[in-house]
């Protein structure tokens, strides 16, 4: 498998790979959830700088399109999923994992007092791999999945401290703004 290739998967699939078990466990250990989603995004920030290096600084412009049979949908009729790297996708994953890597590593000092951190943690960590899906789709269908993960993530960060009223009616605001975004869709 082409390393690009092999780097842009990974970028995909760490933040989801953690957000599992830090979903399940996130109460058991106090210590390592902010540093573990902290250092699963400098990795795949590391990993992005390497796609935009292979992408704009080689010989050759990267262009990979790489499909998978994913949804059967009859007999001999299949939804296919896949991802596309490109220079565009490249200079898009350098800016996304960057972001989210800030906001990780940010968000240990701002919310360290929270008493829901292991769960914001979590959130974060669903909403990078949203994000990342989101730029590395290659059909309108991976777009909209992603789209409506990145509305889910949307919703249950905005809605975090959902006690207060403020909060839960941001995060009603929000969910409801991105169902409007479908409809566009």
């Amino acid at each position: 498998m082409n390393p690009v290739l092999t780097a842009a998967l990974a970028i995909l699939i760490l933040p989801i790979a953690a957000f599992a078990p830090l979903a399940l466990i996130h109460k058991r250990i106090p210590v390592l959830r902010d540093k573990i989603a902290t250092g699963i995004m400098g990795i795949t920030l590391a990993l992005s700088l390497y796609i935009f290096g292979k992408s704009f600084f080689s010989e050759e412009p990267v262009f990979i399109h790489w499909t998978f049979d994913w949804l059967p949908v009859s007999g001999t009729h299949v939804v296919q999923g896949g991802v596309l790297i490109d220079g565009l996708t490249a200079v898009m994953l350098v800016v996304v994992t960057l972001v989210s890597f800030l906001v990780h590593l940010f968000s240990t000092a701002y919310m360290k007092d929270d008493v829901r951190y292991g769960r914001y943690f979590c959130g974060l960590l669903l909403f990078s791999f949203s994000m990342l899906g989101l730029v590395l789709a290659d059909n309108i269908l991976f777009l909209f999945v992603f789209w409506e993960l990145v509305g889910l993530s949307s919703y249950i960060l905005i809605g975090h401290w959902y006690e207060k009223k403020s909060a839960s009616n941001a995060a009603i605001k929000a969910f409801i703004t991105t169902r409007i975004g479908d409809v566009g869709m």
